[in-house]
């Protein structure tokens, strides 16, 4: 008994000398911004918005898959096609928030993405709720709750942009 109460003091301390030696973690890299709220828009929101709100006028079921799927630049029907390609989507709108809260992107105009403001934070939710909201019509197969989805995208949207977007470019992010 004494023996493996013995054992068991040394291996905990070793253990414990081996964590107290071990390096400090250096804090991560501050992440890139590279692109402009514009071509974050463009790139991204964009694209990913259009297969979202296709899925509301033709069941991406019966999407014919293209020629050549692995080369496909309509992801519909591509190799990650049909409902999938909606799915994806739809979870690229919802991770495109992350991108969006960033500190350090600008606006088109060179002003700063207004990440600090209230207004701003909010919208991002919006976004990121009506990408869950068409996340889970997409998985459910279901094209009827497409409709809704394409309406709470829309909203999510037009809030945004009625803010932001919707001035002189000089004005925008301001």
């Amino acid at each position: 008994m004494s023996r493996a109460l013995i054992a068991l003091v040394v291996a905990s301390a070793v253990s414990t000398s081996l964590v107290e030696r071990a390096p400090a973690q250096s804090p991560a890299p501050a992440p890139q911004v590279p692109a402009n709220l514009n071509q974050l828009m463009r790139g991204i929101l964009y694209p990913a918005a259009n297969v979202v709100f296709a899925a509301q006028d033709q069941n991406p079921a019966d999407v014919p898959r293209a020629k050549d799927p692995n080369m496909a630049t309509d992801p519909l029907t591509s190799v990650f096609g049909k409902w999938e390609a909606v799915e994806n989507s739809a979870l690229a709108l919802v991770e495109s928030a992350n991108l969006l809260s960033l500190p350090g992107r600008k606006c088109s105009n060179g002003v700063d993405v207004p990440v600090g403001n209230a207004d701003w934070a909010k919208f991002l939710q919006e976004l990121r709720d009506a990408g869950m909201t068409a996340y889970a019509a997409a998985q459910a197969k279901n094209q009827e709750k497409m409709l809704d989805v394409a309406e709470v995208m829309s909203t999510a949207c037009a809030h945004c942009h009625g803010r932001y977007r919707e001035k002189r470019l000089a004005d925008r992010c301001k």
